[in-house]
C-alpha cells in the first residue's frame, strides 16, 4: 500500500513540474529578452544580463528586443531560381537573383528587329516616363535578347545609347539559347526564328515584384498600360 502511495505521489510530482513548464510565457521565434539602461546612456545598446549601467550606475531594465531574421529563400514561383548566367550590356556577368529587390519590368525583344519591337520598346520608354523618379530607384527595366548571336554586349550598349535607353534604371541581358528559351517558357513568350535575322514573337512586358513573383503582365502593342502603372506604383511603395 505504501508503495502505491509513494508512485502516486511522484506521479503527482512530475504533473505539477510539466504543468509549471508549460505555463512559462514563451518568446516569440523574434523577439529575445535584454536589458537596457533606462536613461539609454550607451543608445540602443543592449545587454545579455542584468545588471547596472556603468556609466549611470542606475539598473538595467528588462525590454523585449526584436530579432531581424535575414531571409534568403526563393519561393518557387520566382525567377530567381534560374540559375543561368547572362551578360548586360556593360560587359558584366549576372544571375536573375543579382537583381533581386528591385521591382522589375521585363521584356523580350532583339535589336535587329524592324516591327514589333521598337513599339515594345517605346511601350517601355512610356512606363517609365509615368513613374515618379522617386519610385525609379526600385526598379529595373530590363531587355531580354532573343537574338543571342546577334545581340552581344557592345551591340546592346549601343542600342541602349540610341535609344535614351542608357541610365541606370536599364538593363539589357544576352544569354545563350538554352537560357533565352528557359526564360521564354517561364514568361510564356512564343518566338520563332523565321529568318537569320528575324523572329516572330509574343509582344508582354512583365511586372515581377522584388523577389521574383510575376505580378502583372501587359500584352500587346501601344496597349493602355494604366494597370501596368498602377502595379508598378503599389509594389514600389512597399520596397
Amino acid at each position: 500500500m505504501k508503495t502505491l502511495k509513494s508512485i502516486f505521489v511522484i506521479l503527482g510530482v512530475i504533473i505539477t513540474f510539466i504543468a509549471c513548464k508549460n505555463n512559462k510565457p514563451s518568446l516569440g521565434n523574434n523577439e529575445l529578452i535584454a536589458y537596457q539602461c533606462p536613461m539609454k546612456c550607451e543608445g540602443e545598446k543592449t545587454f545579455k544580463e542584468a545588471g547596472s549601467c556603468s556609466i549611470c550606475k542606475m539598473d538595467l531594465k528588462e525590454v523585449e528586443q526584436k530579432l531581424t531574421l535575414e531571409n534568403n529563400e526563393i519561393s518557387d514561383e520566382s525567377i530567381f531560381n534560374l540559375t543561368s548566367k547572362w551578360n548586360t550590356e556593360e560587359g558584366a556577368t549576372i544571375q536573375l537573383k543579382d537583381l533581386k529587390g528591385k521591382t522589375l519590368v521585363m521584356v523580350m525583344i532583339y535589336t535587329t528587329c524592324k516591327a514589333a519591337c521598337p513599339r515594345l520598346v517605346a511601350d517601355m520608354r512610356n512606363i517609365e516616363t509615368k513613374i515618379p523618379k522617386d519610385n525609379l530607384n526600385d526598379i529595373r527595366f530590363v531587355l531580354v535578347s532573343i537574338d543571342p548571336e546577334t545581340d552581344t554586349p557592345e551591340r546592346l550598349k549601343s542600342f541602349a545609347i540610341e535609344n535614351y535607353m542608357d541610365s541606370e534604371y536599364w538593363t539589357f541581358l544576352q544569354g545563350t539559347e538554352s537560357s533565352v528559351r528557359e526564360f521564354a517558357n517561364v514568361l510564356a513568350v512564343k518566338y520563332k526564328q523565321i529568318s537569320p535575322m528575324d523572329f516572330s514573337h509574343s509582344n508582354i512586358i512583365s511586372v515581377f515584384n522584388s523577389e521574383g513573383e510575376l505580378a502583372h503582365q501587359q500584352e500587346g502593342l501601344g496597349v493602355d498600360n494604366k494597370e501596368t502603372i498602377k502595379t508598378i506604383l503599389e509594389l514600389t511603395k512597399n520596397n
